[in-house]
């Protein structure tokens, strides 16, 4: 399967502050941890640096599976960057999205996935292609089945 990405706008009209437990937690031997939230945080703060060029995606399909990015994962999306060489970028390549590392070489870019049954895309020029922005966060869905 593909990749697809449904996108969304963050709603910043609100403030949701949750708690942190700012000195962690442990993997391993449980701690009592409700003494030990003493900070909270907002997700809109912390994700969203460029409230105007910032959108949430939501990825549908395994080309990027390998980077522990897959189905029902959210990205967080800044159209404000550069995108860089080696960054996770949404692209549009001849009008459809499409998720992927971006590599530049000279007079070419490489659009490269993380999953051995995609074949990297070179970007020709009698493509249609545009960097659409530079993914700063991924948030991850349990893929694990709850009982």
């Amino acid at each position: 399967m593909s990749l697809v990405i449904e996108i969304f706008n963050p709603d910043l009209s609100t403030s949701l502050s949750l708690p942190l437990a700012e000195s962690g937690i442990h993997a391993g031997f449980p701690s009592p941890a409700e003494d030990q939230i003493t900070e909270h945080l907002d997700l809109n703060q912390l994700l969203v640096r460029h409230p105007a060029a910032t959108f949430y995606g939501r990825v549908w399909g395994d080309s990027m599976i390998e980077e522990g990015i897959g189905p029902g994962d959210i990205v967080i999306i800044d159209r404000s960057l550069e995108p860089a060489n080696g960054d996770l970028a949404l692209c549009c390549i001849d009008g459809e999205f499409t998720l992927k590392r971006v590599r530049f070489e000279r007079n070419r870019v490489w659009l490269i996935p993380a999953n051995e049954m995609f074949d990297p895309i070179l970007v020709t020029p009698e493509r249609e292609f545009t960097i659409w922005g530079v993914i700063t966060y991924t948030i991850r869905h349990n893929r694990r089945p709850r009982r």
